[in-house]
């Protein structure tokens, strides 16, 4: 069951959920990629070095051993740090909840939101992600990066504010 899930006040439901965009997970499969490439090159290096008289084959199978730990760290706390942030829309509210041990959660009402920027960079255009600025009454703007589908997202806030003055 999500954050959003839990949180639901009666009478409410979730109309809309997303997440973060893959692309935040781009450096961290990078530094991943390069830790198995390294402890592989460690591997190889040392297979090969196992029958010459001064071979530190055993202390290369460790450090590549290490290289493959810290590669399968740097993923799941990627991983973790994309599953962790939780955007719904409700037929009442907007709510997004970031991060796992230190959480910050942001809920506004339909009725208290005055604009939705949507601030797509050229790949973001392209791979579906960009940055979503929620601007409440006499609030700061709250600011939400890397969003997957963010003309989606702006568009089911549209819907739901617009649903909701028409039952008023």
């Amino acid at each position: 069951m999500s954050y959003a899930e839990k949180h639901l006040i009666q009478g409410e439901t979730i109309e809309y959920e997303t997440k973060l965009h893959w692309i935040v997970m781009l450096g961290h499969a990078g530094l991943t990629a390069f830790f198995v490439l390294a402890g592989a090159a460690l591997l190889v290096f040392s297979w090969n070095t196992r029958h010459s008289a001064d071979s530190h084959s055993t202390i290369l199978v460790w450090i590549a051993l290490a290289a493959f730990l810290v590669a399968a760290i740097l993923l799941g706390v990627g991983l973790v740090k994309r599953n962790a942030t939780v955007m719904a829309i409700t037929n009442k509210r907007v709510i997004v909840k970031t991060g796992l041990a230190g959480r910050r959660t942001v809920e506004l009402l339909l009725s208290r939101i005055e604009s939705v920027v949507v601030e797509e960079p050229a790949m973001g255009r392209m791979l579906g992600y960009g940055t979503v600025i929620i601007r409440g009454t006499g609030g700061t703007p709250e600011t939400f990066d890397k969003i997957a589908h963010p003309l989606e997202f702006r568009a089911q806030v549209q819907s739901q504010i617009s649903s909701g003055q028409k039952q008023a």
